[in-house]
């Protein structure tokens, strides 16, 4: 009964933050609709909103929960830089983890979201309104119906790109595509014992449009040592330990192209991150304790 309480307030408190917050993002949002000539102004403001909005969250659930992030490797990193994020995905808490390190220390970090959350009441039009780039998640028998599907994907993450140019910005990848479960690692997992196989795609379209201006490649480790949680279960104070590391990584040079057009280049970033990802599979095994 008293998690569920705690869960109901924490709740109810973060949705109040959220309420006021989102007032004064819209506000911002239809004058940068309106205003043109002072778009990238605006847009300054409406990221200093989220960073509000965030940093009260976080607040907020340091305040009535037990909840503790244990974070390595924070030392270096600069808020007026332009960052690629690469994170494994274990739980939606995910999120507001990576919110709670990164606020304030690096750019706004800006996701790659499917289509379909752009009806989330009230963050989807948050998410809209901070250039937040929507993409269809496509099967590959669509694909195959409709290859022109995959350039529109290939032209709405230039034009994404081409946005992020215009003021620093972390652009966040969960490059295994989805998050972790057991049933998907016996499908998807294989040689790795804590993650799914990566991507390349997302990680390959990036580089091939910003690779000039990115200056490192910010990988982080999420681990849950009491098992992965859910929202509620944060909110309701049943996730003791979150354990994040965080090590900044250079681009490889010959990892930066174009990447639909070169399929050498494609096999070279496939492996560049599935070297990553053997480093934090073991990573995984050290923070998860053994």
């Amino acid at each position: 009964m008293a998690s569920t309480l705690r869960g109901v307030l924490t709740l109810l408190l973060l949705g109040g933050n959220t309420a006021v917050h989102a007032s004064v993002l819209f506000a911002l949002a239809l004058l940068k609709l309106v205003l043109p000539p002072a778009r990238v102004r605006l847009s300054r403001g409406l990221v200093a909103v989220a960073e509000s909005w965030i940093a009260v969250n976080s607040r907020l659930i340091d305040a009535l929960t037990p909840t503790r992030v244990e974070v390595e490797g924070l030392q270096d990193l600069r808020y007026e830089g332009w960052y690629l994020v690469l994170a494994n995905h274990q739980s939606w808490v995910d999120i507001p983890v990576l919110q709670k390190v990164f606020n304030r220390r690096i750019p706004f970090l800006k996701f790659f979201l499917k289509r379909e959350l752009i009806w989330v009441p009230v963050l989807g039009l948050a998410w809209w309104a901070l250039d937040f780039p929507f993409m269809r998640r496509l099967s590959k028998s669509q694909l195959a119906r409709n290859p022109e599907l995959r350039n529109r994907d290939m032209e709405i993450t230039r034009r994404a790109c081409e946005r992020f140019r215009r003021m620093p910005v972390s652009v966040m990848n969960f490059v295994e595509g989805t998050r972790f479960t057991a049933d998907k690692h016996a499908a998807k997992g294989g040689a790795f014992r804590h993650l799914l196989k990566p991507k390349a795609g997302g990680v390959g379209f990036v580089l091939g449009a910003m690779g000039d201006m990115l200056q490192s490649v910010v990988d982080v480790t999420i681990a849950y040592p009491d098992g992965r949680p859910t929202v509620w279960q944060l909110l309701s104070g049943r996730v003791r330990t979150v354990r994040v590391v965080v090590r900044q990584r250079p681009i490889p040079p010959e990892v930066i192209g174009e990447y639909a057009e070169d399929p050498a280049l494609r096999k070279r970033v496939q492996a560049w991150l599935n070297a990553l990802w053997a480093e934090k599979d073991a990573e995984m095994a050290r923070l998860l304790g053994g």
